[in-house]
């Protein structure tokens, strides 16, 4: 790592980063490119999630990264083990199961005139 990296902390590299790829290669947390390429912003976005209950606050650079490194270890086995379906962390994949909608109202065709 050159100095110039060493100076800026780890958060504004992440906050800095182009791609899901760059957080991994950021993080050194290992992935598979075919699960990356089907969950990506869903892996961010737990990951996002997850730091959102983190304080980083006082914390030595080193915690900070093994920390968020875990967090993105902890999202990426999230989809693993699972698909974005079945993890639903977007509003949209949450609003499609929140409401079971009614079925349509069945009209046969014989009381049709």
């Amino acid at each position: 790592m050159s100095n110039t990296q060493a100076a800026v902390g780890i958060l504004d590299r992440l906050n800095k980063a182009s791609s899901a790829e760059d957080f991994f290669a950021l993080l050194g947390v290992d992935y598979d490119p075919k699960i990356v390429n089907v969950a990506r912003l869903h892996i961010l976005k737990r990951m996002g999630q997850y730091l959102a209950n983190e304080e980083f606050e006082g914390s030595a650079e080193t915690e900070v990264t093994a920390r968020c490194k875990a967090v993105l270890e902890q999202a990426y086995a999230d989809f693993v083990a699972s698909s974005p379906i079945d993890q639903r962390v977007f509003k949209v994949l949450k609003d499609a199961v929140a409401e079971p909608k009614k079925p349509a109202a069945f009209v046969p065709l014989s009381s049709l005139k």
